[in-house]
């Protein structure tokens, strides 16, 4: 068993264009709203988590609908070669607006439809990727990632210097549409319609054997636990590490995304530095996180993914204690350099964790229960951010809030017991 790179590598790019997007809109859009309508931390941290409101709410139910699509294109590619040109067509338009409403408006139809394709997207990989390759396959799809986030925060840093907030976002527009392009042509996804005429005959071999008394299970049939059930299908102590590293899913994004969607703010009111200096900051973490990210794939599947994420949890809050009280731009960045190697420990191996505990009918549910926890997390943490930052007239809190959710991720992360690949 080895890994079609070249394969991983085009899935990578529906990825790719997902990552540089939402690092342009997590890096210029508060910006835009505190110089242009906004003082308020809390009302701009709300506003900032409106992708992750439609996130909970439709992408669960669109990865659960895609499982249950069957065309020529494949489960998942309808969704994603709807979505993603409405949404580059929409996220051209978001710092050309000229009022709050009609920039509440293009930011409303952008985060409506990306909840409609990004589920799938990610469901491609471990769709198309064999259980035990899926740690090293992620470490490929979140390089590419790392690549977009690299490209967003330094070229499109760089951008806005030169020429404000509408190049930035001209940038991703098109890397979306080329993305598109990418996947269409050289993304060949298995006509579903044959594996629904498949799973139908094996349901109605099934049924004829349950009414003669003959239990008969054919391979890749659906379980009659989990056919219908999310979770069903799983054993008691599968279902509590499943909850358990949901939650520790849940915390680690609580950390990162407030740290995401404040850090240009911090670094602009705290630390004095103008916002394109404050987004290229971020390079460095995204740098050590392309870096480190086929790595950390790889390392887990001779040491173990939760062994990988643990090392990460560790890594990653000692690493942001000292940005607690360290205010020096230059220790600033080489602290997010080495943050980054530990946040690809993690990022890379939660996923592949998560749909090791699905069947292979349910892995689109599965990823999107995944979806559900990291964009609840990234739903509630800046507003509560927001409202402490209001309460105490100061950013210095940030990486206190940060360092506090990777602990208690860590302490749930503990009690995970199952998620690992099974052995050929």
């Amino acid at each position: 068993m080895r890994l079609d790179y070249r394969k991983t590598f085009l899935i990578g790019f529906g990825f790719f264009a997902s990552s540089l997007a939402w690092s342009i809109y997590n890096s210029f859009v508060p910006l835009m709203l505190e110089e242009r309508y906004i003082q308020t931390t809390a009302i701009i941290g709300f506003i900032m988590t409106i992708d992750n409101i439609f996130g909970v709410v439709f992408q669960p139910l669109v990865g659960q609908l895609s499982d249950r699509t069957h065309t020529r294109l494949g489960r998942r590619m309808p969704y994603i070669l709807a979505g993603i040109p409405v949404c580059a067509l929409a996220f051209v338009f978001i710092p050309h607006t000229r009022s709050l409403a009609a920039m509440m408006f293009v930011i409303i139809l952008f985060n409506l439809v990306m909840s409609f394709w990004r589920s799938p997207v990610v469901a491609l990989m471990p769709d198309l990727t064999p259980p035990l390759l899926r740690s090293k396959a992620n470490g490929v799809i979140n390089l590419m990632g790392g690549v977009g986030s690299i490209i967003a925060f330094l070229i499109g840093g760089s951008l806005a210097k030169i020429g404000g907030y509408n190049l930035p976002f001209l940038m991703g527009s098109i890397v979306m549409i080329f993305a598109v392009l990418m996947l269409f042509f050289f993304v060949r996804e298995p006509d579903s319609r044959k594996l629904a005429r498949r799973l139908e005959h094996a349901e109605a071999a099934m049924a004829a054997a349950a009414e003669s008394a003959a239990p008969v299970k054919e391979e890749n049939a659906p379980d009659a636990a989990s056919g219908k059930g999310g979770f069903r299908h799983l054993s008691g102590p599968e279902k509590r590490s499943l909850f358990a590293l949901l939650a520790a899913i849940f915390f680690w994004f609580a950390g990162y995304n407030a740290v995401e969607t404040f850090f240009t703010l911090y670094a602009k009111n705290q630390l004095g530095v103008d916002k394109g200096d404050a987004t290229m900051s971020l390079t460095l973490f995204s740098l050590t996180l392309v870096a480190f990210a086929l790595p950390a794939g790889i390392l887990a599947g001779r040491f173990g993914r939760k062994k990988m994420i643990v090392i990460g949890l560790i890594g990653i809050t000692l690493t942001f204690i000292p940005m607690i009280m360290i205010e020096s731009l230059l220790v600033l960045r080489i602290l997010l350099f080495i943050g980054g190697f530990f946040w690809a420990c993690i990022n890379i191996n939660s996923l592949p964790m998560v749909v090791e505990l699905a069947s292979s009918e349910r892995i689109g549910s599965f990823t999107g229960y995944y979806y559900f926890f990291s964009f609840s997390a990234a739903i509630i943490s800046p507003t509560l951010f927001g409202w402490i930052r209001d309460l105490t007239q100061s950013y210095s809190s940030l990486f206190i809030y940060a360092v506090c959710a990777f602990v208690i991720a860590l302490i749930c992360m503990v009690l995970v017991k199952h998620g690992e690949a099974a052995k050929a």
